[in-house]
């Protein structure tokens, strides 16, 4: 089985922190740099062709998940993946910033411009709209996506355990023979 097909844009090559874990199948074109002990799982796509990814460490983005910039009026909308930050399978996440220990479920979508904040979370199939803020401490829901409700303290644990766990996989995975 072959790697991920990292590959230059304009003359840009991506930046991966040696210690992250960047499944094999996985694509990364362009201006795109992953922090140390990020985790990048199967086929997703991170194209930093227009503007800037960037993948903070500790970060874990789920299988088939499409990571992609924006070029709005002339503007470069890089797309930000904060510290910690866990993005559920097939996620789209386009042109956004998901700040240090957000989350975004399951084949959720957040859009162009929109932020979601430390501590907050987006719920499976939800999708976020341009320019919208998911503020810390609340889960957003549907599509459009709008405020649901408080989030609990025991969900910011299920966050951590989830991301720790996530992280040791990644590191047996990381010395794992593909061939």
């Amino acid at each position: 089985m072959n790697g991920p097909l990292i590959l230059p844009y304009r003359n840009v090559l991506p930046r991966i922190h040696p210690t992250a874990f960047v499944a094999p199948g996985v694509v990364v074109i362009g201006d795109v740099e992953i922090g140390a002990h990020a985790n990048i799982w199967f086929n997703v796509v991170l194209r930093g062709d227009d503007a800037p990814i960037r993948v903070g460490p500790g970060a874990n983005i789920q299988d088939g998940t499409v990571v992609h910039v924006t070029l709005d009026q002339g503007e470069h909308i890089p797309c930000i993946i904060g510290e910690g930050v866990a993005i559920g399978h097939m996620a789209l996440l386009h042109g956004c910033t998901l700040e240090p220990g957000a989350f975004v479920g399951m084949k959720a979508c957040v859009m162009d411009r929109a932020v979601v904040e430390s501590g907050a979370m987006v719920a499976a199939g939800a999708v976020v709209t341009p320019r919208k803020v998911v503020r810390t401490g609340e889960l957003w829901a549907g599509t459009p996506a709008r405020y649901s409700r408080a989030l609990e303290a025991r969900g910011a644990r299920l966050h951590a355990l989830g991301t720790g766990t996530l992280r040791r996989l990644a590191a047996e995975y990381r010395h794992a023979d593909f061939a």
